[in-house]
């Protein structure tokens, strides 16, 4: 037997016991016209977890009678009065304990779909310094993600690509293999600072197990993600008036920033602000950064022109706004116009369905989205 072969066999076991499960694809069948088309299928055992999280962050929450909270929630979300939905601490846990568990799952799917465009596929940079081969750093900014969804999600996108850079390297004795940091910034305009306090905490952190646990069981519990691998922060900011300095000093480095279930609202709540927010965040992000935007298919916001209302799909005043106003020397005679955007990819409506075999204690929902992805020139 090689040298180190045993010491290698065994440290290969132990990862099999606590690594991710590997995603598999699959053709499944589209929406329309019974097309087929190949999806990356995050495996059953991942996506439990990952609702596991939800469930021990919000137990309390979830162990009496939700009923009736939930309701209060929903009626003023009926009615838009954000203010009260994410006015209290009780509804905001509860929001998320309802509606972000599907949307986290929905989000990794996509996350895994796109993991090459959005710059998550594992490269080697050279050695660390302590001689293992390292991936670099990646900072994600969430904004509007103050609800945690895409917080689990890009904590079990990190657990797959941590998995995946394990696997591909087995094969190399005594080789530390780093998949990187991820840093994680939601910034949401309600304070949903505990939210994400606590699903930071339960990604990094082994569950309490009872006291009547075999020896074998807490030998097997150990933290879904290692501290080390992620780092999550929360920034209370409407990001709609914020300031040049704050806004810099979030998104200048971020390698991605997300808009996920949050433009549309943001239209809703002032089209001129958003349009300016929007060449505002142009100006900020660097060359080579991604802008990611996920929205409800079909969503309209309504521009007043000359005293006329004329509604436009949310996709369209995006394009507008960052392929043809975002660009530099715009409007100047004698000047060839520059673009500050590119068009990665889209899809104006993508299914993400439960598998009927996941348990939570709330009834979770299929999602239907619409896709933009953005790259910064």
């Amino acid at each position: 037997m090689a040298p180190n072969s045993k010491l290698n066999a065994k440290r290969k076991a132990q990862r099999e016991a606590t690594k991710a499960p590997k995603p598999r694809s699959e053709r499944r069948s589209g929406e329309e016209g019974g097309k087929s088309e190949t999806k990356t299928l995050i495996p059953i055992e991942l996506q439990q977890l990952l609702l596991n999280i939800f469930r021990n962050s919000f137990a309390e929450r979830l162990s009496v009678d939700f009923g009736p909270l939930l309701q209060e929630v929903k009626g003023h979300l009926f009615n838009r009065d954000f203010a009260a939905a994410f006015g209290k601490e009780e509804y905001l846990e509860m929001y998320a304990a309802r509606w972000s568990p599907s949307r986290a799952l929905g989000y990794l799917d996509l996350f895994w779909d796109l993991k090459g465009d959005l710059g998550f596929d594992v490269e080697e940079d050279g050695p660390g310094t302590d001689g293992s081969d390292s991936v670099k750093s990646r900072k994600v900014v969430c904004l509007g993600g103050g609800a945690g969804a895409e917080i689990v999600a890009l904590g079990g996108l990190q657990k797959l690509l941590s998995s995946r850079v394990v696997e591909e390297k087995e094969g190399e004795d005594e080789k530390v293999v780093n998949a990187g940091k991820m840093e994680v910034t939601a910034i949401d305009i309600a304070d949903w600072n505990v939210v994400v306090e606590n699903l930071a905490k339960h990604l990094t952190t082994a569950p309490t197990l009872s006291k009547y646990a075999s020896a074998a069981a807490k030998a097997a519990n150990t933290p879904f993600l290692d501290p080390a691998q992620i780092l999550v922060t929360f920034h209370q900011q409407d990001v709609l008036k914020a300031s040049t300095l704050d806004m810099t000093s979030q998104l200048a480095d971020a390698n991605l920033v997300t808009l996920l279930f949050t433009l549309n609202e943001l239209y809703s709540t002032s089209l001129p602000l958003t349009q300016k927010f929007l060449l505002h965040l142009t100006s900020i992000m660097k060359p080579g950064s991604l802008l990611l935007v996920i929205d409800s298919p079909g969503s309209y916001s309504t521009v007043t022109l000359n005293g006329t209302e004329k509604k436009y799909p949310m996709q369209w005043l995006l394009d507008h706004t960052l392929l043809d106003q975002a660009s530099s020397n715009k409007n100047e005679r004698g000047k060839e116009e520059i673009a500050s955007w590119e068009k990665v990819k889209e899809d104006d409506s993508r299914w993400f369905r439960l598998d009927d075999r996941l348990r939570y204690p709330i009834e979770l929902e299929n999602m239907r989205m619409q896709m933009h992805l953005y790259r910064r020139l």
